[in-house]
């Protein structure tokens, strides 16, 4: 009786020991921001993100049917041994004709959103005057369009992920993310919205999920500093808890915090733990 009193106890503790860690793992993390780091040691840079509290991850790093130079396969195994989910992948290098195999990894890899991070094939540039898109969006919209109902297909979410560009009037007068938002099918594309490259064009976060309720499943998190550069969540100027509130509004179903580059000294490794504390200081859960 003893013994079994004993085993009982050892294992509610345990089990209370599990629960209150579980309870610590919380929010994404989108792996650009420590791309370094995962490409000198991947493995061992996943350890770190899941022991800096994060629940779920996106990835950046496919290339040649491998996540960070593992099989789909090799690498679900990885994030599951470490306590992590795979939510969403930036597949930048999609095309038409690579996507079903693409997608197909994708699944193999246990994600659910397969996202477009800038206009694909050929359409995204950079120049001295910033980021931008050669060729119209009617064209991206026919390939998101034909892209969505291929993931729809797949067992997969398609989403556009959004920098600056995409909110300032082209040459023909159209708002980008506006044509894109009114003209595709929320049954096959929905969006990522990036808070920082949303704020950087001077637009409201707010306003677009008033406008366009529930197609911004994904969010970006990251902040901006009083010179606009990336900053870690909680310390800068954007307004996370005021967009937090309407988050029912924007259909967000999972967030990912992202740093593109880190200043002054601040390793990506660093910042994320920042970033993290900064989450449930906002309320973030």
């Amino acid at each position: 009786m003893k013994t079994l009193l004993k085993c009982f106890v050892l294992t509610a503790f345990m089990c209370g020991s599990v629960m209150t860690y579980a309870q610590t793992k919380l929010g994404g993390l989108a792996l650009y921001t420590v791309r370094d780091d995962m490409g000198t040691n991947a493995k061992a840079t996943l350890q770190a993100v899941a022991d800096a509290g994060y629940k779920n991850i996106e990835a950046a790093g496919y290339q040649d049917g491998k996540f960070y130079n593992m099989t789909p396969v090799e690498f679900k195994k990885t994030l599951k041994s470490m306590g992590l989910k795979p939510i969403s992948t930036h597949q930048g290098s999609v095309t038409l004709e690579n996507a079903d195999q693409m997608m197909a990894d994708v699944k193999t890899a246990g994600f659910k959103y397969f996202v477009i991070p800038v206009p694909p094939m050929g359409m995204f540039e950079v120049n001295k005057e910033g980021m931008g898109m050669d060729g119209s969006v009617e064209d991206l919209a026919k390939i998101l369009n034909t892209l969505g109902h291929k993931a729809k297909k797949a067992g997969l979410k398609l989403l556009y992920h959004n920098h600056d560009f995409e909110f300032k009037k082209n040459t023909d007068g159209i708002v980008p993310i506006d044509y894109l938002l009114e003209n595709l099918d929320p049954k096959y594309v929905n969006f990522q919205m990036d808070l920082y490259w949303v704020t950087k064009a001077e637009a409201n976060p707010i306003a677009y999920f008033n406008k366009y309720p529930g197609r911004f499943k994904i969010w970006h998190v990251k902040d901006m500093d009083e010179q606009g550069r990336f900053a870690p969540v909680g310390q800068g100027s954007i307004n996370f808890k005021n967009i937090l509130d309407n988050k029912i509004l924007s259909g967000m179903k999972y967030y990912m915090v992202e740093q593109d580059k880190t200043f002054d000294g601040l390793k990506p490794l660093e910042a994320i733990k920042i970033s993290h504390e900064g989450l449930k200081e906002i309320g973030f859960k």
